[in-house]
């Protein structure tokens, strides 16, 4: 609701003032409170990738529904926790993955 929103914007500005430490404290307050929550998953997945905690920045991922509008953010951040982790092939898996979604029944790379 309002206050998460509230306290995503306070987190927002942590980080933009380099002050990621307590924007983390916010996120995983937020995440530990509704891990299902795609948005505050992003932005803490971001921060557990930027502070080298792959691994766990995984497992926030997989554990989140993301919404649709989310989808990319999704993707880029777990094909950036798997590659962190060493797994280069299914990182290439799950970015090509999303770019198949991408392409629907009506969309075509090619233009006729």
């Amino acid at each position: 609701g309002e206050e998460r929103q509230f306290m995503l914007t306070a987190a927002w500005l942590f980080v933009r003032h380099g002050r990621s430490e307590r924007a983390r404290v916010i996120i995983e307050a937020l995440q530990e409170e509704d891990p299902r929550d795609g948005v505050s998953a992003a932005a803490l997945a971001e921060l557990l990738l930027a502070a080298g905690e792959a691994e766990r920045a995984l497992k926030v991922i997989r554990s989140a529904d993301f919404p649709a509008e989310l989808a990319r953010a999704e993707a880029i951040l777990e094909t950036r926790a798997l590659e962190q982790t060493g797994r280069l092939a299914e990182s290439q898996r799950r970015w090509q993955r999303y770019l198949a979604s991408k392409k629907g029944d009506r969309r075509s790379w090619i233009s006729n």
